[in-house]
């Protein structure tokens, strides 16, 4: 008989790479995860992990099969227990929340602060990524609710096994400095930027600036590139090149010696937020989906 607490190491396993580093991950001795990995063996029948090199332990071909239905499997438990709790009237819940760094700085403290106010026993952890690494952790099982974006749309499929929550549209604007020649222009074409050097944000946001200015002609020349707004923004104010971002980072970054322009073809991202068809009739998932929607709509 498989059961999930051995299906959880199985995972920590495979994610850490040896039995002693899943051990730390999960606050347990070596010899307990050792154990705990020979008797799921015992239950299926059939090794799952082969020693690699040194303590390095990898996965069989049924280890890696066993290790992508526990996703599901744990996401399941998981929908169950909280479910469970909710109608046994514990009033509480748990919601690991996964976020990039200027939803973290806007919308999501707006967010947790309703939620906690409506709802003081539930538990809420947030931890910061950039998409595509948060759409994976909320794959993976490590969180329940990702805040994401995408631009102009993305591809049709890309969160086709989500359920998806739409908040709002953020519009990318330009920093330029403030002794630019086009400082004081309103609008400026993408394209009167084609021989600036820039200043780049994270991976997503850099190939997406790459293909709107090589639909104006040109390639732009990327001097520096750091997922840190408000270092976007303080390197556009020495003078070092300009940038464009998002009208919601912006919230939360105090620019020196910056002016912001209106660019044009105008480009926006869409902010979402995302869980697991599993998930989503948890009470507490349920409740922070709401809570982040409230806050954009402010």
């Amino acid at each position: 008989m498989i059961e999930a607490r051995h299906l959880r190491i199985l995972r920590t396993v495979a994610a850490t790479g040896s039995f002693s580093a899943a051990a730390r991950e999960l606050g347990c001795t070596q010899p307990a995860v050792s154990q705990q990995m020979k008797a799921l063996e015992n239950s299926v029948g059939t090794p799952l992990l082969v020693r690699a090199t040194g303590r390095e332990m990898r996965l069989t071909e049924a280890g890696e099969v066993l290790v992508r239905h526990a996703v599901g499997i744990l996401a399941g438990l998981t929908a169950a227990e909280e479910e469970v709790a909710a109608i046994a009237g514990l009033r509480a819940g748990r919601v690991r929340l996964v976020s990039f760094p200027s939803g973290n700085s806007t919308l999501v403290p707006t967010a947790l602060a309703a939620l906690r106010a409506a709802h003081p026993g539930t538990r809420v952890s947030l931890v910061e990524a950039e998409p595509p690494r948060s759409e994976a952790m909320l794959r993976e099982g490590d969180a329940d609710v990702a805040l994401a974006f995408r631009y102009g749309g993305g591809a049709a499929a890309e969160w086709e096994d989500l359920v998806v929550r739409p908040l709002m549209g953020d519009r990318l604007v330009g920093l330029v400095p403030d002794g630019h020649r086009l400082a004081g222009a309103g609008t400026v074409a993408i394209a009167d930027l084609a021989d600036e050097p820039w200043i780049a944000g994270c991976p997503r946001c850099r190939r997406q600036l790459v293909a709107v200015c090589e639909e104006a002609g040109f390639t732009p020349r990327i001097d520096f590139a750091t997922d840190d707004y408000p270092a976007v923004a303080g390197l556009v104010g020495a003078g070092l090149g300009v940038a464009v971002l998002p009208e919601l980072a912006l919230d939360s970054v105090r620019p020196k010696g910056v002016r912001t322009v209106t660019v044009e073809p105008a480009v926006h991202r869409e902010i979402v937020a995302l869980t697991l068809p599993d998930l989503v009739r948890v009470p507490a998932v349920a409740a922070m989906l709401e809570r982040l929607a409230g806050a954009a709509a402010r």
